[in-house]
């Protein structure tokens, strides 16, 4: 199985460029391919010799997964469905968009159900079946229709976040970062 790109820092990715044989300049490279310009393919990154795309491509993957499906509701708030493999196992995440007059928030969510198991909370009731990876949790913000326009983020979809800490603490590293989305 192929490791995912997205969710790495410039340091890992500078590592890993490195490793496919290219010069260390390339994990910049990579890291505004990834978040300033959004690629969605290692074949999209041009400035990147084919044949370093061909070596990176052998054991990575940029990482991010479309929604399968979206329901809009009357106010135009936006709820995707996003499939994601927990150690094999396949299940599905929402995240939703909510637009207002001066900004788009995305409701974002780290983990696919819940251990918290509270009882008011339809995701608690759902039982944990595992945390997302930074590559899952960014997909998030990448993948949607209004990903160019989003302006806020909330961890306060599926799952507790401070309970994937490592996790939500790298997408937010991403989104907060100069070399990232630089939110």
């Amino acid at each position: 199985m192929k490791q995912k790109l997205l969710g790495k820092n410039p340091e890992e990715l500078k590592a890993i460029a490195i490793e496919a044989g290219l010069p260390p300049f390339a994990g910049g490279q990579l890291a505004r391919w990834l978040y300033v310009r959004r690629a969605r393919s290692i074949d999209e990154m041009s400035d990147i010799s084919k044949m370093g795309r061909l070596r990176l491509s052998e054991n990575y993957e940029v990482g991010v997964t479309l929604p399968t499906d979206c329901k809009v509701s009357s106010d135009g708030t936006k709820k995707y469905l996003f499939p994601v493999s927990l150690d094999g196992v396949e299940s599905a995440v929402e995240t939703v968009m909510i637009p207002e007059a001066d900004r788009k928030t995305l409701c974002v969510s780290s983990q696919a159900g819940c251990k918290m198991g509270c009882v008011f909370c339809m995701t608690g009731r759902q039982g944990f079946r595992g945390n997302l990876q930074g590559a899952d949790i960014l997909s998030q913000f990448i993948a949607i229709e209004e990903a160019e326009d989003l302006s806020n983020a909330v961890f306060m979809g599926m799952g507790e976040p401070l309970d994937n800490y490592e996790n939500v603490i790298r997408a937010i590293e991403v989104l907060t970062s100069a070399w990232g989305f630089a939110w």
